[in-house]
């Protein structure tokens, strides 16, 4: 187990190195989430996703894309222990490892580590949105991430800090059972095998692919839970309810808003899922040189490990 967890730390670390540019241009401007997706439709500072990108390194140096980046990087690692321990404990109850009860498996650990996650994105999203538009901001509401949840537990309390925590339980459980769901059948099609000369290319693609798929399927949700963790950051709070940010956001910008940031993110998703997957599964088979096992038995899922749970299942991932 202890293995697992540094894996899925290594792992989880590089994907936030590489993703989160990516997901702060996803996010921008007025009361909202982060960038695009939370941008005042009446005055929107940027005209798509590669305009956002240029703003902020402009406006805001290349340091601008990595606001916020303490948060995630923090939250990482108790997120992947408890996806690894939930997912592959989950399997064992499952007892055979089929399509369906990786879906089910999946979806128990994304529901579990919202525990975690909401917060960290809570902080992430107020951090990001911190200094819009500024190269030099001239006065910073947070610190930095723990700060930035203090004060609000502070102002708001428990609640406060797991703001948005229902549309990310709405977003992560089924999210994470097509995560899996999708990996586990893109490894199985693919066949990656430890000997196979285009085995890294194979598991780049298959957990790229995967991580579209997860996004493609819940992207809506994330658009109001941004909106909804990111209101009150100018002191007005905008939304009374989920359906009232639903209600509004669709009043005014009509059903097209629940696409917006979509390109940025799956942009993201692909590198950050693709640099996650090969880089636990190398880790894993670099330390356990010698074990007779394949690549099913020691590759990783998006953000959690299967190695111990194969020893005790009929079939392997």
């Amino acid at each position: 187990m202890a293995l697992d967890f540094a894996a899925g730390c290594v792992g989880g670390a590089a994907g936030v190195l590489v993703g989160h540019p990516f997901d702060t241009v996803k996010k921008a401007s007025s009361p909202g989430k982060v960038r695009l997706q939370v941008q005042n439709v009446d005055k929107p500072l940027y005209r798509g996703t590669f305009h956002c990108f240029q703003s902020i390194v402009r406006q805001e140096s290349m340091l601008g894309l990595y606001k916020g980046i303490g948060s995630p990087m923090m939250g990482l690692t108790f997120i992947n222990a408890i996806v690894f321990g939930v997912q592959g404990n989950a399997m064992r109850k499952l007892e055979r490892d089929t399509p369906l009860n990786q879906f089910l498996a999946g979806a128990a650990a994304g529901a579990i580590q919202c525990v975690i996650c909401c917060p960290m994105e809570l902080a992430k999203t107020r951090m990001q949105m911190q200094g819009t538009g500024e190269k030099k901001s001239k006065k910073k509401m947070y610190k930095n991430s723990l700060d930035c949840l203090v004060r609000i537990y502070k102002k708001e309390g428990f609640k406060g800090i797991n703001r948005g925590m229902v549309t990310t339980l709405m977003r992560e459980t089924p999210g994470f059972g097509v995560y899996f769901l999708a990996y586990d059948m893109l490894t199985r099609s693919l066949g990656c095998e430890p000997e196979d000369p285009y085995m890294i290319p194979k598991l780049l693609f298959a957990g790229g692919m995967s991580g579209i798929a997860s996004w493609l399927s819940t992207y809506p949700v994330d658009v109001i839970k941004s909106r909804l963790q990111a209101d009150g950051v100018g002191g007005v709070n905008k939304y009374n309810s989920i359906m009232d940010c639903v209600k509004q956001s669709l009043q005014k910008e009509g059903y097209r808003v629940f696409t917006r940031g979509l390109t940025s993110t799956l942009l993201r998703a692909f590198p950050v899922n693709a640099t996650t997957f090969a880089t636990v599964t190398l880790f894993l088979i670099y330390m356990r040189q010698g074990e007779d096992c394949s690549i099913q038995n020691s590759e990783p899922q998006p953000v959690q490990l299967q190695p111990l749970q194969q020893q005790t299942q009929p079939t392997s991932m």
